[in-house]
């Protein structure tokens, strides 16, 4: 292949990966999917190809389509044993910030509302809602009617809009959510509970990976319900130290455009839990520690120079 066109793939590569992780919620398999992409880059007859941007967005979204529909993605959809691979501010594969719609969409909360969704809905509401794509060029992307695609996006916008519930949705200034992580993480590790639950709001829901050892994702609603599992969660106990690895270090720290709290032993992520916040209250958590899920978050982590912790040892 031609050094012009290897740039010319470069020059888009933070691009399709932004779209690959939006659509797969994992890094690790967006990166995989570029690649194929630019496997299929290098054979194919490019002196054919018009928009060489129409043509890898649409190679790369129908090679994510392959993945979604796969046995493999069926069944860890319908276990329900996964929650979205966490990704540190400032990481290319966030993609596009600049309006509402493109922040939230990547936000943990949305990509894991996206996992309710067809593999058709979910690109759909990906390219139109992320990445501002016409309805035409979804249809030509996709293979699909305009219509199609319009009814699609309507269905996948009811979808994700009921699974945020009321009070969801609007953006909450980054230092005042910063302050209300701060304040919930003191609360949490003090036992007040009452202030705890002051900090949630009435609708807020919890879901954790349980550190990856369980075959499901750990569900919580109910203010009283959600306080009594963070309260349990950020119990030190010396088992927990102990699968830990050490005695963590607890930083905050904006991940998927959302304040989280940082578990950290020596320069490793053990565990990240994102807020949701709103109204100065918390209206949703996602605690993530399995390890495979950790892995760029970390690679981020280790290139950075962290601040204080806000614990130095938990």
């Amino acid at each position: 292949m031609d050094s012009a066109a290897v740039e010319r793939f470069e020059a888009g590569r933070d691009r399709l990966a932004s779209l690959a992780y939006r659509l797969l919620g994992s890094a690790a398999d967006a990166e995989d999917a570029v690649q194929d992409t630019f496997l299929r880059w290098q054979a194919a007859d490019r002196e054919r190809i018009e928009v060489p941007e129409a043509w890898l967005t649409k190679v790369l979204t129908n090679l994510c389509l392959d993945r979604l529909r796969s046995a493999q993605a069926r069944h860890e959809r319908a276990a329900g044993a996964k929650l979205p691979e966490p990704l540190l501010e400032g990481d290319p594969m966030l993609g596009p910030a600049d309006t509402f719609e493109q922040r939230e969409s990547v936000s943990l909360a949305v990509l894991a509302l996206l996992e309710r969704l067809s593999p058709v809905e979910r690109a759909v509401y990906v390219l139109r809602e992320a990445f501002s794509y016409r309805h035409a060029e979804i249809a030509g992307i996709l293979g699909i009617t305009e219509s199609a695609s319009q009814q699609h996006a309507h269905r996948a916008r009811g979808r994700v809009a009921a699974g945020r519930r009321r009070g969801r949705g609007r953006e909450a200034d980054p230092a005042s959510a910063r302050r209300v992580v701060e304040e919930f993480l003191a609360a949490a590790t003090s036992g007040r509970t009452e202030r705890l639950v002051a900090l949630l709001t009435d609708d807020v829901t919890a879901v954790s990976d349980g550190a990856g050892l369980g075959r499901r994702l750990l569900r919580y609603e109910t203010r009283e319900r959600v306080a009594s599992f963070v309260r349990a969660g950020f119990k030190p106990t010396p088992a927990k130290r102990r699968l830990a690895g050490g005695s963590p270090a607890m930083h905050i720290a904006v991940v998927n455009g959302s304040p989280a709290v940082l578990a950290v032993v020596g320069d490793r992520v053990v565990g990240a839990v994102a807020f949701e916040v709103g109204d100065g209250r918390v209206a949703s958590l996602h605690g993530i520690a399995a390890a495979d899920r950790l892995t760029r978050l970390n690679e981020a982590w280790r290139r950075r120079e962290p601040g204080a912790p806000v614990i130095s040892a938990w």
